[in-house]
């Protein structure tokens, strides 16, 4: 094994080409690790992730197209990720509360040395976070998500909310149904749960999730099964909590 491979490996993820070359020249100043790539927004990033497989990725939160968020479930679970972020001091709370490493633009060459070396003390002696819950925790309270991220084959698709008609859980990924076709998204249904807007979004069953703007009405099929008729035709089972949500829901509206 030659020097290089035996330092850990890091992967710059940065929309903004100063603020690359800023991190990069830091990097160059720590012989312990070495720089593997740099990607200007999180559809590259995850190519380079999955060619390279870094120790420690450098996340830029807020970028166009799919911002860092976004990326987390493409990226190697076995990857530390340090948040890069200009958010203000109220959005951050989130990320200090929840001991999550974050670098706030502009980086200051000290503060990035010292985030440094805590996530390289973390890769030495403990496993990462669970991108998604590393992402759930992450992300500032209030803010349902407005889309998700899904992988059709090899294409990554941003699937507004809106759009979704209903989700199914499918082992460790939920099948996301919108405009007359499904895919898969790394995700699970409990995160999603709390993630997506709760006024717009209901758990009717343990595997499922409907789109209330997509309900059509409430199909009784037998003494104790009933199915959310959807727009589309388009049945989803129900469970009793979820249909005694579902009719507590309706009631409000």
């Amino acid at each position: 094994m030659n020097g290089e491979a035996m330092r850990p490996s890091v992967l710059i993820v940065d929309d903004e080409e100063p603020a690359r070359r800023l991190l990069a020249e830091y990097l160059a100043e720590v012989p312990e690790v070495h720089l593997v790539g740099s990607a200007k927004n999180g559809l590259e990033a995850i190519d380079l992730a999955k060619q390279h497989s870094p120790d420690l990725i450098l996340l830029d939160v807020d970028m166009p197209g799919l911002d860092g968020f976004e990326s987390l479930p493409f990226l190697p679970p076995t990857s530390v990720v340090i948040f890069v972020t200009a958010y203000d001091e109220y959005a951050l709370k989130a990320f200090e509360v929840n001991a999550v490493d974050y670098l706030l633009k502009p980086v200051s060459k000290e503060r990035f040395l010292e985030a440094l070396r805590r996530a390289t003390l973390r890769m030495q002696s403990e496993s990462p976070r669970p991108n998604l819950k590393l992402r759930d925790d992450s992300r500032p309270l209030g803010r349902p998500l407005n889309r998700i991220v899904i992988r059709d084959g090899a294409k990554i698709e941003i699937v507004a909310a809106s759009d979704i008609e209903c989700l199914a859980a499918q082992d460790d990924y939920v099948e996301v149904f919108f405009r007359g076709r499904s895919s898969l998204c790394p995700e699970t249904l409990a995160s999603l749960e709390s993630n997506l807007d709760p006024d717009a979004f209901l758990r009717i069953h343990r595997s499922f999730m409907i789109n209330l703007s997509f309900l059509s009405r409430v199909q009784t099929l037998g003494p104790s099964k009933k199915v959310a008729v959807l727009k589309s035709g388009r049945e989803v089972p129900m469970s009793r909590a979820g249909d005694a949500r579902l009719r507590e829901r309706l009631k409000q509206h």
